[in-house]
């Protein structure tokens, strides 16, 4: 019996002993390892205000500024001190319901938890922030918050520039090295979200003081753990704010694109996309309201049609299937082509516009009158080129030569989202037309009049215009010229912009009668 109760005794001490260990990890737990009462502890004590910076501004060439800041408060709330708040008369101030107040109250608890500031009503309106103003000592826990939006001066560009948005949940998973927080903004689309580092600035923060019932008492330790807010950095772009207003103007109720680049740099002085939209129904409070709008707008008005959009680039190719055949040495810029206004070689006839005879006696009148026979032959010249010895191998070598013309691959504009649109590889036609010793240049026949499978965005077909101006070579387009305090990192990022791509050899004399017969078009041609 003595025996039982020992082992009894020390089962039962056993179990104390565990449960008192369990006890006092928690205790290690949760005042050594969790943050958690912590915060809760330091938002009771310090009342932590962020400062936003002003966002950078964007230059166009002549040093007008496309977008501006202006000032803007939000009204916010830690919901742990939103205590004996007169929800009737914020409600009132608000406009909105005490059902749309607790609604909003656990959006912010969950985007912030209780303890940490969160965004209760954004882009307060100069009469909401007057009145708030002077209720404030009404809503404990509430305060307002300072932050610039953009404005835009011209209502132009909204495709290049961009939007600002306030970051979600995704964005900050995908972003955690970065140092966003709910309630930032950040790039989304266009310049704004291709350099967001440049632009975004640092945030600041002051720390003041708080008594037992949480009113601010001063600067905390003096302010000597506060920082100061650090302004964007501005960009110096090659866009000229005028040529894209008329551009913009000239595709008013028009669905298209256009494209104006400096073909020295590679500089783009205009990029337009139609339908458009102004950029200042997305800043402030209008965004909300109008984003959705232009997100379900069948007509796709945020849609950049100018580095997304894919057409067949027709007869503006034509220039380049010539290009072709001058450097493989197939024709001489003399070369002509017996056309009367269909092409027959493939069996299935292929209309010209032109049956006078003489109209494509050479190369410059063929550009002048834009003879579809013409450049039918001299496609199916390259491609059944004998030095390749098969079909296959020519549409290999003109595929190469294509894509170093920038078309079937993104050019590397600093944009997000940039199309390479199609130049079809041999895999497509083996699929649909068994093995290449049974296809040659008649199943792709109109290939050679920018057709078929073929697709270009309209700054593809730009830069190509830049490379036949330039006479063998371009600039990678772009926009920003230069970074304001620019970085060795951000001089590395420019670099390509800065670096001629060289692209064939093809002598100067050619060059001249291409362009001598694209300049004939205006004169006499079609």
């Amino acid at each position: 019996m003595a025996l039982y109760n020992s082992n009894r005794g020390g089962i039962i001490q056993i179990i104390i002993g565990f449960v008192f260990v369990i006890i006092i990890g928690q205790l290690i737990s949760l005042q050594i390892f969790s943050n958690k009462y912590k915060l809760a502890a330091d938002n009771n004590a310090i009342y932590r205000k962020i400062i936003y910076p002003d966002r950078g501004i964007i230059y166009d060439r002549k040093k007008r500024a496309l977008l501006e800041n202006s000032i803007s408060y939000d009204l916010v709330v830690i919901p742990n001190e939103a205590k004996s708040v007169d929800t009737t008369t914020l409600c009132e101030i608000l406009k909105i319901s005490k059902e749309e107040y607790s609604k909003r109250m656990i959006e912010v608890i969950v985007k912030n938890s209780r303890v940490k500031a969160g965004t209760f009503e954004p882009f307060l309106s100069p009469e909401l922030y007057a009145q708030l103003t002077e209720n404030l000592y009404r809503f404990p826990g509430f305060s307002l918050s300072e932050r610039s939006i953009r404005t835009y001066p011209y209502n132009t560009a909204a495709h290049v520039l961009g939007y600002v948005a306030e970051v979600d949940v995704n964005f900050l998973q995908k972003h955690q090295e970065d140092g966003y927080e709910m309630g930032d903004y950040a790039g989304m689309t266009g310049l704004e979200k291709q350099y967001e580092t440049v632009l975004m600035g640092q945030r600041g923060v002051k720390r003041f003081l708080r008594d037992n019932k949480g009113k601010i008492q001063g600067a905390f330790e003096k302010g000597q753990f506060d920082t100061l807010a650090v302004a964007g950095r501005n960009l110096y772009t090659s866009m000229d704010v005028e040529v894209q207003q008329l551009a913009e103007k000239v595709l008013t109720n028009k669905v298209g694109s256009a494209v104006a680049i400096n073909i020295k740099t590679g500089g783009v002085i205009a990029m337009a996309s139609s339908p458009g939209y102004n950029p200042n129904l997305l800043t402030g409070s209008q965004r909300k309201k109008t984003i959705g709008r232009l997100l379900m707008d069948t007509a796709r008005p945020i849609y950049n049609r100018a580095i997304k959009g894919q057409y067949p680039p027709g007869s503006t190719f034509k220039p380049l299937g010539a290009l072709i055949a001058l450097d493989e040495g197939l024709i001489t810029p003399s070369y002509g082509y017996n056309c009367f206004g269909l092409y027959t070689s493939c069996g299935d006839p292929r209309k010209c516009e032109h049956h006078n005879a003489g109209h494509a006696a050479n190369l410059q009148l063929a550009l002048a009158y834009s003879c579809n026979s013409y450049f039918l032959q001299v496609f199916r010249m390259a491609i059944d080129n004998p030095k390749y010895k098969s079909a296959k191998a020519g549409y290999v070598k003109w595929k190469e030569y294509m894509n170093a013309f920038g078309f079937g691959r993104k050019l590397g504009i600093d944009l997000p989202s940039e199309n390479k649109a199609n130049i079809p590889d041999t895999a497509q036609y083996n699929r649909d037309f068994g093995n290449p010793r049974y296809w040659n240049s008649c199943y792709m026949l109109t290939l050679g009049i920018g057709q078929d499978r073929m697709t270009a965005t309209p700054l593809q077909l730009a830069n190509s215009m830049a490379f036949i101006a330039n006479e063998g070579y371009y600039y990678t387009p772009h926009f920003v010229d230069s970074i304001e305090s620019e970085t060795e990192e951000e001089a590395e990022q420019l670099a390509p912009f800065r670096t001629k791509q060289k692209v064939t050899k093809i002598p100067k004399e050619y060059f001249d009668v291409i362009k001598e017969g694209m300049h004939d078009v205006t004169v006499y041609g079609t």
